[in-house]
């Protein structure tokens, strides 16, 4: 998943919570209201113009009332059909990676994307309508386990994920350090669900890695854009141009995304100030994202390694490289992630994760539902992962003799 910390313009109604202003645009008229109860909300709404069009609020208004009055157990927190009139309201879009936080999941979710949270390790994504592993972290129980980037998730704790959410899906996952999580997988497109159980533990995200191969090859593997991976990348820089390697292979597989700006600058250490994405929004309006930083690896033979389990910000910086013939891909086709999530905070604490856009490479090739196709395509087999082989490695290691 790639958030990106930059502001998009959009329409969207929001309905935020008492004791607050809201804006709703209708018919390209953006009004301001100031709400203190949910009876001026149903007030505000009637009294817009253009009213026939928008009727079934007053249907909102006749659902809340009777809730109000008639279920079994009173009081009705306004709170609490307030949160869930919200959730609604993203789920009506039918679009899996756009979803409704409260000020708790919110949080929840700030933790994850900041590299420190308690689950089992894994980054979840829809494809062909299943919930899917995108990829499980590096050293995390989930990948200790045996889940591996494809993998559909069938059921959690016996229960089907048919018509299941990604976020509920991801919630049922998480869960405090030290307690189990039964994980039913489909492999390989067999009809055959593999039961797995997890303990659950604190996932800190190491997100960069470093050696040297061969002794003349430098090897980083980046597992996940978050808060402080440029940072980390950009302090291997000075070591690596100390070593005067002859090539470098950048590692991207099983990378689920992350922040995007990060993504960008990181690219830019091969790149420059080019154009390394671009994003294009429901009114066809693109906005171009350029790194910030010098092009320090720009002369050394690159090689970048991805797989279906690169998604979002990792798809971006591969194909950007790509276009710009900056560097090889060797593996397997990428994820196929190529849409904008935008976060937008909500003064209770909660929050949306809206998607806004697509993302293109500066060629515009599209990769949502897409992917990166690899330059030289290399596959690993369960054989090659029992007996602890990296087929891909080692091809990115010939190339670079």
């Amino acid at each position: 998943m790639t958030i990106s910390k930059k502001k998009f313009a959009f329409w969207i109604v929001s309905v935020i919570l008492l004791g607050c202003v809201i804006g709703i645009n209708i018919d390209q008229q953006y009004i301001r209201v100031k709400i203190t109860t949910p009876q001026e909300f149903f007030t505000a709404i009637k009294n817009l113009p253009n009213q026939e069009k928008n009727s079934d609020y007053g249907i909102f208004e006749q659902a809340w009332n009777s809730i109000k009055s008639q279920y079994v157990k009173q009081p009705v927190s306004d709170k609490a059909l307030f949160y869930g009139a919200m959730n609604g309201l993203v789920d009506g879009l039918g679009d899996p990676y756009s979803s409704y936080f409260n000020p708790v999941d919110n949080k929840k979710f700030k933790d994850e994307m900041s590299g420190s949270f308690e689950g089992i390790g894994i980054e979840i994504g829809i494809k062909d309508k299943h919930i899917t592993v995108i990829a499980p972290l590096p050293d995390t129980p989930a990948a200790k386990a045996g889940l591996k980037a494809g993998d559909i998730i069938a059921t959690i704790d016996n229960q089907s994920t048919n018509n299941m959410s990604l976020d509920e899906a991801a919630s049922k996952i998480r869960g405090k350090k030290g307690t189990q999580v039964e994980i039913g997988i489909v492999r390989d497109n067999e009809d055959k669900i593999i039961k797995l159980t997890i303990v659950r533990d604190k996932i800190k995200i190491q997100s960069v890695l470093f050696e040297m191969k061969n002794n003349d090859v430098a090897y980083i593997r980046v597992s996940h854009f978050n808060g402080d991976t440029f940072w980390d990348v950009n302090d291997l820089t000075k070591k690596i141009l100390l070593n005067k390697p002859k090539g470098l292979i950048l590692d991207l597989r099983n990378n689920p995304g992350g922040y995007l700006d990060v993504g960008v600058d990181i690219t830019g250490l091969w790149t420059g100030e080019r154009i390394i994405t671009f994003s294009q929004d429901a009114q066809n309006q693109t906005q171009e994202y350029q790194a910030q930083t010098s092009a320090v690896f720009n002369n050394i033979k690159t090689v970048v390694l991805v797989n279906g389990g690169s998604a979002s910000a990792s798809e971006i910086m591969a194909g950007a490289l790509q276009d710009y013939k900056l560097a090889t891909l060797i593996g397997e086709k990428t994820f196929g992630k190529g849409s904008v999530q935008e976060l937008i905070p909500l003064n209770d604490g909660s929050a949306i994760k809206l998607t806004v856009a697509h993302w293109f490479t500066p060629n515009k090739r599209a990769i949502n539902e897409v992917g990166i196709q690899p330059d030289i395509e290399v596959k690993i087999t369960d054989k090659d992962l029992e007996e602890k082989k990296d087929p891909q490695l080692d091809k990115a290691l010939e190339l670079l003799k």
